[in-house]
């Protein structure tokens, strides 16, 4: 898979975002889980109040303006998958996992919280970031979890791609026939 795999299994990322960039998504996504009433993510907590959004348009955009910084940072060529966003509420978990192949090379970006820190474990170590700070890694490679939230609102945006000359090139937009549309 090129020079990911041989510098680095993760890297973090400082100031990811703009600050513009992080004020506008931060008051984006508040007010999306302030009137959401139909993206709940039950399928990571059957009670879950926190709200989570595949394929959003705004994310999708993000992650499509975002490719050459991810290319540049990965020194890899990449095709964009899916985008996905979740406001975490407290109680919250990760349970230990590895991504599906769309998720080949994954970004996972703070755009704001409470201040509560709350690290990513991957592959055994805790990564600490702060708004706009973001962490990119082989999502299919690496086991990567949080333990439960203990604040009251943590927001995270990821943004997924494969690499152009890998593997799992199939996954192309996730699938999909264009971006901002679901499976």
């Amino acid at each position: 898979m090129g020079s990911l795999k041989k510098d680095f299994k993760f890297k973090l990322i400082k100031n990811f975002l703009s600050e513009g960039e992080r004020i506008l998504l931060k008051n984006y996504t508040n007010m999306f889980h302030l009137h959401n009433i139909n993206d709940f993510d039950l399928s990571e907590a059957s009670e879950s109040s926190d709200t989570a959004k595949y394929s959003d348009l705004t994310m999708e955009s993000l992650m499509l303006s975002k490719t050459g910084r991810v290319e540049k940072e990965s020194g890899l060529k990449l095709i964009p998958t899916y985008s996905y966003w979740r406001c975490y509420s407290n109680d919250s978990d990760l349970k230990n996992h590895k991504d599906r192949p769309s998720c080949e090379v994954s970004i996972s970006c703070q755009i704001d919280s409470d201040g509560t820190d709350w690290p990513i474990k991957v592959d055994g170590t805790d990564v600490h970031m702060e708004n706009g700070d973001a962490l990119l890694y082989l999502g299919i490679e690496l086991e990567h979890s949080r333990d439960p939230f203990e604040g009251d609102y943590h927001i995270q945006t990821f943004l997924h791609y494969v690499d152009k000359e890998g593997p799992h090139k199939e996954y192309a937009i996730d699938k999909r026939p264009i971006y901002g549309v679901k499976k």
